[in-house]
């Protein structure tokens, strides 16, 4: 892939890396998977560039605290900063676990679109929809359900988005889209049970 360019190998690395024996995801790795999600949201063009800037204030969020506190791992952060109280925690909006809270909704919608994408269904457009529905959309208000419902009727096609990938022709990418969603998955029930 092109410097900066998305990879769907890079992403499935980071992911591989996340979790340790003790089930733990670590947050160096879980970060930099994060940054290669958020290069597929920006190769989607302007449409999607209100959700990756929001993402990229967030991992960057994340980041300061993994390097300012020490965490390691996402349980360590929650550990941490649920030590504090819950009143700390409410009254901190930069907190580590707000902001894990909303990339983990996030994480949740890539990972049903991307699972959409590999179905087969060429219907982006409708794919991207139902993920958001059965994710994000209970979390955002009318207007921005509405802007995003509008949005996605502006998706390329399932080939393009193959294409996207960067890993080859699309029986290529469907193939990697297979490893990596199930360690996005794993990820993602951790930290829901986090």
């Amino acid at each position: 892939a092109a410097a900066g360019a998305f990879s769907l190998r890079e992403v499935l690395d980071a992911f591989q890396r996340c979790v340790t024996e003790q089930r733990e995801v670590l947050l160096e790795p879980y970060l930099s998977g994060w940054r290669g999600l958020i290069r597929f949201l920006q190769s989607l063009g302007a449409v999607f560039s209100f959700i990756s800037k929001d993402a990229v204030a967030k991992v960057q969020l994340l980041e300061s605290l993994r390097v300012s506190q020490r965490y390691v791992s996402l349980q360590s952060m929650v550990l941490q900063e649920l030590a504090a109280g819950p009143a700390a925690l409410r009254a901190r909006p930069d907190s580590g676990c707000r902001t894990l809270l909303r990339l983990h909704r996030a994480l949740r919608w890539l990972q049903l679109f991307l699972e959409g994408l590999r179905s087969g269904d060429p219907r982006t457009s409708v794919l991207c929809a139902d993920a958001y529905n059965a994710s994000l959309a209970a979390h955002h208000p009318w207007v921005v359900r509405k802007a995003a419902t509008l949005a996605f009727c502006a998706l390329p096609s399932r080939d393009a988005f193959l294409e996207i990938m960067n890993v080859g022709p699309p029986e290529q990418a469907v193939a990697v889209l297979g490893e990596a969603i199930p360690y996005i998955g794993d990820v993602y029930s951790i930290t829901q049970e986090l």
